[in-house]
């Protein structure tokens, strides 16, 4: 198949750019010092691939994707990085499954649902999920009373990971983990979880790093002058030519647009319509020309998508199912 035969909107993954990304993070953070996120793929084909490079324990951020790796046969150490109240789904896996816990409703949950191991949650700055690095004692004693492994900590410095600044991304960095160590003092275990892709090489205290987005990238990232290019676009048909500006059939259904509009290539983006995208290119296009539209923002993009399709140059290499979607 080539890229004309399919039907746009349609994602695109660059295979040269995409192994170059994989070879880079491996090289950087072997074996078990990675621990890929699959949110920003959802996709059991494209696990595969980091499973391939030794990269066998995953984080999950739905029970959906932990179900799905399992059945996938890619069990070996699944960490659900994100609360649940209800964990008798995860806890009849066929899996080696970790939840995070940041309350006592949360160790209940783990406990009542059969989930043997947990990570003791932490607040290390954003405003999301965790508990006080002060309260992590008290969680972890919790869960040990109720039968549970305290496996150790997590933390996500999720609002330093586009800091421009690389200085000040590093200091931050250093601060957030400062809580994290803290916590661990009080909780124990072997694990330190934390990080992402802005951070996987300025985080010095995770034993394990979390990051997702490198291994497609996305415009938003790609200005942090990271070793890692941008593989995942999406090939978009234009529809419509009017004087100095045409449209293209991707529009907010098809791509995230919480970091900001997509990038084309050679063209301006106006704005996008739920299926249409309104830009201005420097040269005039004829309706059925075909354009890659890049996104800022990987992880909800997938999730729009069916299928993603790995690309050389105009040849189909594969098709690939993004089958971690919904929860």
């Amino acid at each position: 198949m080539t890229l004309d035969e399919l039907t746009t909107p349609a994602l695109l993954v660059e295979s040269a750019a995409f192994e170059a990304n994989l070879a880079a993070m491996a090289k950087a953070l072997p074996g078990e010092r990675l621990r890929p996120h699959v949110k920003a793929h959802k996709c059991t084909a494209l696990a595969r691939r980091q499973a391939a490079l030794g990269h066998r324990g995953f984080t999950c951020a739905t029970v959906r994707e932990m179900e799905g790796l399992a059945a996938a046969g890619l069990g070996q150490d699944l960490l659900l990085a994100n609360e649940v109240l209800d964990a008798r789904r995860l806890g009849a896996l066929d899996a080696r499954v970790t939840v995070a816990v940041d309350s006592p409703e949360t160790v209940a949950a783990a406990a009542d649902g059969g989930v043997g191991e947990v990570l003791v949650d932490v607040n290390v700055g954003l405003p999301r999920c965790g508990c006080p690095p002060a309260e992590a004692g008290r969680i972890a004693d919790l869960a040990r009373r109720r039968g549970l492994e305290v496996r150790g900590v997590m933390g996500y410095e999720g609002h330093l990971q586009m800091l421009d600044d690389r200085g000040r991304r590093e200091e931050a960095t250093a601060e957030s983990m400062a809580l994290l160590v803290a916590a661990h003092a009080d909780v124990g275990g072997e694990v330190i979880s934390a990080g992402g892709t802005g951070t996987y090489d300025c985080n010095r205290v995770a034993t394990e790093i979390q990051a997702g987005s490198y291994a497609l990238m996305d415009t938003a990232y790609a200005k942090l002058g990271l070793p890692f290019r941008p593989a995942l676009s999406v090939l978009s048909t234009v529809i419509s030519v009017s004087e100095g500006y045409a449209v293209a059939d991707c529009g907010l259904k098809a791509l995230g647009m919480d970091h900001g509009n997509p990038t084309v290539e050679g063209a301006k983006v106006w704005f996008c319509s739920d299926e249409h995208l309104t830009f201005q290119p420097e040269a005039r296009l004829a309706p059925g020309a075909r354009i890659r539209v890049w996104p800022a923002h990987v992880d909800p993009t997938v999730a729009y998508h069916e299928a993603m399709h790995l690309v050389a140059g105009d040849e189909v290499l594969e098709r690939w199912p993004v089958d971690l979607r919904g929860w």
